[in-house]
């Protein structure tokens, strides 16, 4: 059985090298929170295939994003990403733009932890609280907004507890998540669970429910600064990426 998660994760990670990374253009798992953080002064640059059925359902078509995220403290993850829309989604024309890509969907996010693992007692695991894109500027402007813009809108606490099996390592990841919104409804449980093999130390496997469906896939470190990702959400549709890692500190 191993045998066989390895051969998996090692093709994963294969194909991700080519492919496209963070869904959301924070550290995570897949498209699920996690309570994992980066190290302190870490900055990431980065930008996704998006499939369809991983986004909001405004985007009727497969699209992408880019992001720049930083690290400020141990405790404290901001980021800044883009989503591209094409040209029938903002009323123009799709015969005379020919669905181009003409503009772009902008939001902030925020991770902070709050608990380190193993801070207080030895099995504590870590918990993040974070939002994304909790703010919309369309009409009065609301918090987590039922409609307008505010498409990627979500609020979340997150626990990670790591567990040694051997030499292997493997995640226990559990989340809630909340938004207000009619059209992209976030109100339940999510989690997953990943899997970091001795034998390729900057591969990690997960499989992953977030809250909507289940999804399969894996991340690599390549040379320690090109992050990869590849995702198969529903088990069949294809969302990657790849980000770069900057240490500053």
């Amino acid at each position: 059985m191993i045998k066989r998660i390895l051969i998996i994760g090692y093709i994963l990670s294969c194909h991700c090298m080519v492919s496209a990374q963070l869904t959301y253009g924070v550290t995570g798992l897949l498209h699920t929170p996690s309570a994992e953080m980066q190290k302190d002064k870490t900055v990431m640059i980065g930008g996704n295939f998006m499939n369809k059925e991983i986004t909001p359902p405004i985007w009727s078509y497969h699209t992408y994003n880019y992001f720049l995220n930083v690290t400020i403290f141990p405790w404290l993850e901001v980021a800044y990403t883009c989503t591209l829309f094409k040209s029938q989604t903002i009323g123009i024309d799709w015969k005379t733009g020919k669905g181009k890509f003409t503009n772009q969907d902008r939001y902030f996010s925020v991770r902070m932890r709050m608990l380190k693992e193993g801070q207080f007692l030895k099995y504590m695991p870590a918990v993040v609280v974070g939002a994304s894109d909790p703010f919309t500027e369309s009409g009065d402007g609301q918090i987590a907004s039922t409609q307008g813009n505010g498409y990627f809108s979500r609020f979340f606490v997150a626990a990670t507890k790591h567990i040694p099996v051997g030499k292997e390592k493997i995640g226990i990841h559990l989340s809630y998540l909340y938004n207000n919104r009619k059209d992209y409804s976030l109100n339940g449980m999510a989690g997953g669970i990943s899997y970091m093999p001795s034998i390729l130390s900057d591969l990690t496997v997960i499989a992953e429910y977030d809250s909507k469906n289940i999804a399969f896939g894996a991340t690599y470190l390549l040379f320690n600064h090109l992050h990869a990702q590849v995702e198969m959400q529903k088990m069949k549709y294809f969302t990657g990426g790849l980000t770069y890692k900057i240490y500053l500190k």
